[in-house]
C-alpha cells in the first residue's frame, strides 16, 4: 500500500473564507473563541463594552497574524446592537456565516432581595440580547448559505446551581430558543447550537471558585 504524505493534506478543521462574529470576545470563553476560529482561518469581528481592553486584544490579535477586527458595544443596548450589526455588514459584505452569541452576565443574590432594575439588567444582557443579535444577523447569515448561530449556555439552565434563579432562567431560555430556531431556520441553512458550560475560570466567576 501505498504511503500517504500527511503533510499534503488540507487541515481537517478549516473556516477559511468564513466571517464570524463573537459578543464579548476580550475576556474569558468569548477570548478563547475569538483565537480558535482565527487560528482555523476564519476572519472574525469582536465587541466590547471596554475600548482600551478591545484595542489591547486587537493588538495582541494582529500581533499573531490573526484577521480580528473589534467595535466598542454594550450588548444589553438595543441601539448599540443595530450599530454593531451595521457595522459587520460592512466588514463582511452583507454575509456572516457565524454567530457566536458569548455575552452574558450574573448577579448573585437570593431571589427576594433581587430588584426590578436588577432583573431587567440580567433579562436584558443574557436573553434580549441574543435574541435580538439573531434577528438583525439572520439575513446576513442566510445571504452566507452557510450559517451558524452557537449561543454560549450554561448548565445553570439545566440544572439547580448556586449561580442564582434569574441567571438559570435566562440560560434555560436560551436552550430553548436554539431549539426554536434549530427548527425555524433550518430551511435557510442555518444551523443552531447551544453550548453550556461549567464553572470556567474567568473573570465572571473566579471570585467564587476558591473561596
Amino acid at each position: 500500500m501505498a504511503k500517504v504524505d500527511s503533510s499534503s493534506r488540507a487541515p481537517r478543521w478549516s473556516l477559511t473564507g468564513m466571517s464570524a462574529l463573537v459578543t464579548g470576545g476580550t475576556r474569558g470563553i468569548g477570548h478563547a473563541i475569538v483565537e480558535e476560529l482565527a487560528e482555523m482561518g476564519a476572519t472574525v469581528h469582536t465587541c466590547s463594552r471596554n475600548e482600551a481592553e478591545l484595542n489591547h486584544c486587537l493588538q495582541e490579535w494582529a500581533a499573531k497574524g490573526f484577521a480580528v477586527t473589534g467595535s466598542v458595544c454594550d450588548a444589553s443596548s438595543r441601539p448599540q446592537r443595530e450599530q454593531l450589526m451595521e457595522k459587520v455588514s460592512s466588514v463582511f459584505n452583507g454575509k456572516l456565516n457565524i454567530l457566536i452569541n458569548n455575552v452574558g452576565t450574573n448577579i448573585r443574590k437570593p431571589t427576594t432581595e433581587f430588584t426590578a432594575e436588577e432583573y431587567s439588567m440580567l433579562m436584558a444582557t443574557n436573553l434580549e440580547s441574543v435574541y435580538h443579535l439573531c434577528q438583525l444577523a439572520y439575513p446576513h447569515l442566510k445571504a452566507s448559505g452557510v450559517g451558524s448561530i452557537i449561543f454560549i449556555s450554561s448548565v445553570a439552565g439545566l440544572v439547580n446551581l448556586s449561580t442564582g434563579s434569574v441567571y438559570g432562567a435566562t440560560k434555560g431560555a436560551i436552550n430553548q430558543l436554539t431549539k426554536n430556531l434549530a427548527c425555524e431556520w433550518a430551511k435557510d441553512n442555518i444551523r443552531c447550537n447551544s453550548v453550556a458550560p461549567w464553572y470556567i475560570r474567568t473573570s465572571l466567576v473566579e471570585h467564587v471558585l476558591f473561596l
